[in-house]
């Protein structure tokens, strides 16, 4: 029987004993110098290095449900080197602008690994890197130019494989070529959190569960049961941000789904070749993500139904019947020796996607208001760069990751609903479409209708 919802997998399997206590809400108004919006990795990265560096700074967490609810709780356990909008950050701001931005990146996985030792934080992370594959010849050529494109942002450590030398990686079915890179890692995504957050509250940090943030103004973040008042207050809510006063265009919050197979025996995975537990990805347009997990599952995610009409959330991670049948299916289409393997676990969540797919971190000196993400579900390494940036540009210091082309990015606000409801439908249904056609085709190339909802959407 499968699992759907209860948050995610990893809310199964976090192993934390006995369970973490609920931290106290908010309980009347209050003061910090900090006050952060959002208990996720954004969040509690923001506060840790806030801490580390300003020991006597008083900073606050308000978390609407608990630590790690959100994406920082569901995501596929990727802790890798990709960042939205680099591309777009190359052009505005020139490619060495952008080529800095991804050195920053690259070195943002080791960060995480070696701060996640210092504090002893066991996440189960093993650094085996990512592969990327292709599939069809349309894929194969993408892959080539992406990974042309890594190397000229200075990734020289990537390497290209062909046919046999991917199946010699991970045995994928169909497999054509690969693309792999070291600055990767496989992670389990709540134990970070958890691990994290009690590294925040031995620094100090207060950290405040069950309090939903429902406006952010100037030097205030007003709540049900109080309002925190302070001279900085940083929005860290990515997929959820559309739930606050004035934001429901601001970020469209992306649908995501994963489901994750029983344990899977030692004479499965040697039939897999799925030895080092890299991370997996395909260069598909509806592209999927999964992972080796530590108790010897694949834990594999894609879009699904992508967006819910007016920027609704969340139903504590259920998904769709049929999302879990297309996933299983792409499961079974990438290792057919899985076919009929129990799932024991399927859930969904929300990402933070910007108008133009850049991520970004702002401060605003004069208001004191401060926000990053935008992720487009490249989060689990990037909120720490975000995080210690906006460390930096709070504490008014002028460092290399305050000078990235990211900082102070100005993103325009999604289309009003029915049309943000109907330009998603439409970009995924081409997307699926595009996807069909170039398997069916083996055309060599990317088909014109992925290159216009590429164009439409503005990821090209």
């Amino acid at each position: 029987m499968t699992i759907n919802g209860g948050i995610s997998f990893w809310h199964a399997t976090d192993g934390t004993a006995p369970a973490q206590p609920p931290r106290a809400p908010l309980t009347g108004n209050t003061t910090a110098d900090v006050v952060i919006v959002g208990g996720g990795y954004t969040g509690l990265w923001t506060a840790y290095y806030l801490k580390t560096a300003a020991p006597d700074l008083r900073v606050t967490v308000l978390e609407q449900k608990f630590c790690g609810y959100g994406a920082s709780g569901r995501n596929g356990g990727w802790l890798y080197n990709g960042i939205a909008g680099r591309d777009r950050y190359a052009a505005l701001h020139g490619h060495q602008a952008a080529q800095r931005l991804q050195h920053a990146m690259n070195e943002t996985v080791t960060e995480v690994i070696d701060t996640a030792a210092k504090e002893g934080i066991d996440a189960d992370i093993h650094r085996g890197g990512v592969l990327e594959v292709a599939r069809t010849p349309a894929q194969l050529s993408r892959l080539k130019a992406f990974h042309t494109a890594e190397l000229a942002f200075g990734e020289t450590d990537r390497e290209l494989y062909d046919a046999t030398d991917t199946r010699a990686r991970i045995n994928v079915a169909d497999a054509v070529g690969s693309s792999w890179t070291p600055h990767g890692a496989r992670i389990h995504p709540l134990k970070l959190v958890n691990g994290l957050a009690a590294a925040c509250e031995r620094l100090g940090v207060v950290i405040h569960e069950s309090t939903p943030v429902t406006e952010i103004a100037p030097r205030r973040a007003l709540t049900p049961y109080g309002t925190v008042r302070a001279p900085y207050v940083l929005r860290c809510t990515e997929g959820f941000t559309a739930a606050l006063k004035g934001q429901k265009r601001s970020w469209l919050p992306m649908n995501s789904s994963m489901i994750a197979t029983a344990p899977l025996p030692p004479e499965v995975w040697s039939q897999l070749g799925w030895s080092d537990a890299a991370t997996l990805g395909d260069m598909a347009h509806a592209y999927m993500y999964a992972q080796r997990t530590a108790d010897d599952r694949i834990a594999i995610g894609g879009r699904g139904v992508p967006y819910r009409y007016g920027s609704r959330t969340d139903n504590d991670g259920r998904t769709q019947p049929a999302t879990i049948t297309a996933l299983t299916n792409l499961l079974e289409s990438f290792f057919p020796a899985l076919a009929g393997v129990e799932i024991t676990h399927a859930w969904s969540g929300v990402l933070g996607v910007p108008r133009d797919w850049c991520a970004t971190v702002t401060l605003d000196a004069t208001t004191g208001l401060g926000w990053a993400g935008g992720y487009v579900g490249s989060g689990v390494a990037t909120a720490n760069l975000a995080a210690r940036t906006l460390r930096d540009l709070v504490l008014n210091d002028r460092t290399p990751l305050t000078t990235l082309p990211w900082v102070n990015h100005k993103v325009r606000r999604w289309e009003p609903e029915p049309f943000r409801w109907l330009g998603v439908q439409a970009l995924y249904a081409a997307y699926r479409e595009a996807d069909r056609r170039e398997t069916t085709t083996h055309t060599p190339t990317t088909t014109p209708l992925a290159r216009l909802a590429d164009r439409i959407s503005g990821r090209g």
